[in-house]
Formats: structure tokens, sequence, C-alpha cells
């Protein structure tokens, strides 16, 4: 069962107009949200993205908190599986074919789940490949835009190469990957890049920033709030150590990223996994957790193929070692 402008229906009866501007320019946010045990994970924190997605590209928010919270619990009902993920989207609605934005139009309002399957036992114990590729996305990647086609350009590029991630680097600094946060672990030290308009302020990153904070004892360690500093990853270079990946979709997660193939993936990851697990709603089987182990290849740079470098940068408050 999906949901359309006011109406629950098999997805087979949903239809939208030719003209709707999320068909036409993919003029629409969304949201993807987890569930476990059929209660959505952190569902404030998702709608409240949504919300500073909608007003970041000048579209009203059609709903109130309740009303959402309302569909979203329809929606894992009228669906079979106890994990689910609920996928949310708002257009701006049809109109003339115009590139400025029109006013005094409906929205399209469309949500629908499907199943939440974890990735394999052998997958976590043996991990899979990632790419190093160049981050040539637009500068708004913290709109969850449904304009993702620089992002399935990127996946495509790692799936032409039999990999299962793109880990993205944009003027030689580490980003995020095509569809998740990135951690580095170095020293024991967990790093990540920045919040800002070149990274999605990812829920399960920040779900990861409370674990660490809350369990601050080697080699789980983050640190963020210095008011002049801020850790980057840069190419080049040896000895990246581990590096996992946190989102809410339910495709490969990560735990290290090796130069060499062949080389071990670290336990960051293993070790963190049973603390994502313990987070309030998140029983069984979970996606809000650090994904399987990768081991990367760059296509312009010999092997290894990332090592992080400090950067450090008088700006805004960010991750740094201690």
């Amino acid at each position: 069962m999906i949901h359309l402008n006011g109406e629950f229906m098999p997805i087979e009866q949903a239809k939208i107009s030719v003209l709707d501007r999320g068909f036409i320019f993919g003029d629409g946010v969304y949201e993807v949200i987890p569930v476990y045990s059929r209660r959505p994970f952190r569902l404030k924190e998702h709608l409240a993205r949504l919300q500073s997605s909608l007003d970041a590209i000048r579209l009203a928010n059609p709903h109130p908190l309740s009303k959402w919270t309302e569909l979203v619990a329809k929606i894992i009902a009228g669906n079979p599986w106890d994990d689910q993920n609920v996928y949310l989207q708002v257009t701006r609605g049809a109109a003339k074919r115009d590139h400025a934005f029109p006013k005094g139009i409906a929205p399209t309002i469309f949500l629908m789940a499907s199943e939440l399957v974890p990735p394999s036992p052998e997958l976590v114990r043996d991990g899979a490949k990632a790419i190093v590729l160049p981050d040539f996305r637009w500068l708004r990647c913290d709109i969850k835009s449904t304009s993702l086609l620089g992002n399935c350009m990127l996946r495509t590029l790692a799936a032409d190469q039999g990999c299962v991630e793109a880990i993205l680097v944009r003027d030689g600094l580490l980003t995020e990957a095509s569809a998740s946060n990135v951690f580095i672990v170095m020293n024991g030290t967990v790093l990540a890049p920045p919040k800002s308009h070149l990274i999605l302020p990812g829920i399960t990153y920040d779900v990861v920033i409370e674990i660490l904070r809350a369990h601050p004892a080697r080699p789980l360690v983050a640190s963020r709030g210095s008011p002049r500093r801020r850790e980057r990853a840069a190419l080049g270079g040896r000895g990246l150590g581990n590096l996992f990946l946190a989102g809410s979709a339910p495709h490969h997660d990560a735990r290290r990223a090796a130069g060499r193939q062949g080389q071990k993936c670290g336990k960051a990851g293993a070790r963190l996994r049973p603390r994502l697990r313990a987070v309030p709603g998140v029983q069984g089987q979970g996606d809000a957790r650090p994904r399987p182990c990768l081991k990367t290849t760059h296509p312009f740079l010999p092997s290894p193929a990332i090592s992080p470098s400090r950067s450090w940068e008088r700006r805004k408050p960010g991750l740094r070692r201690r």
C-alpha cells in the first residue's frame, strides 16, 4: 500500500501528472525512514531534516508533524514487513514547464514502504569493495533532493568496477559516499568530514557521534566543538586505517577501506555495531549501524588509494583529534 495526495491505494493504481515538477525537473525532496519492529527510527529527526530541505527550496511543508506521524504509521501498518524503509517524497506539483518556481500550486505528496533487508552475514564478515571517485555533484548536497543523477552516476561507476559503493573526494578532500556518510578511525580516534553544504546531514551520522561521545574509551574516541579546527581527509600517502559508512538505507555497510587487494578489514565497525544495535528504536536487524568491510580501489592513483592527512582550518567547528 502507498499514499498519494491524500489517498491510500495499491502502487499499481498510483498516477501523477506528466507536468509534475518532480518528474520534469527533479523539483522535490524526500526522506527514507528505517522502521524496526514496526516502529520508525528517529522519526522526528527525519521530519526535521525534511523541513530543512523544504525550506531550502522554498516549498511549504504540506503537513504538520502530527499528520506526517499519522501517515507514516498507516503506511507501516498497511505493509507486511516488521522491518521496513518508509520513503516519503514531496514535489512542488504540476505546472506549466518553466524553470522559475511557480506559485499557488498544490504539492505532490507520496509515501511508500519496502522491506528492510540487512546485509548478509557473509558480507559483514568478508566485506566488499569500494572505489574512490571525484565528487562532481552540485554544491547543495545538504538538501535531500530527489534530483540524484550525480549520485546515480557515481554509484554506477562503482558498480562498473564490481564495487558496492563510491567514496567521494572533492578538491582532494573526503566528503561522503554516494549514499552514505563516511567515518575514519585513525590512531584510535574516529574522524568524520564536518557538516557543511557538501554533505548530507545524516541521521545515523548523528547517532554515531552520540555513541562515540557516550563511550569515549579508545579506540572509539570522537571530539567536536573546537572553534578553530576541523579535520579533513585528503588523498595521498599511506595508512588510512579503518573506515566505515553510516546511513538509513539498507545497502552495503563498511568498516574498513583497504588500499591493497586482500588486506584484512579493521575491527572498529565490528566494535561499534553492538552499540548501534542498543540505540533505542533499533532491535533485531538494524540498519542504523556501520556497514560491512570495504576494500577501495582508485582508477587514478596507485594503491593504497587514500589516506587521511590533517589540514587544520580556522573556520567552523568540526571533528578534531585529541
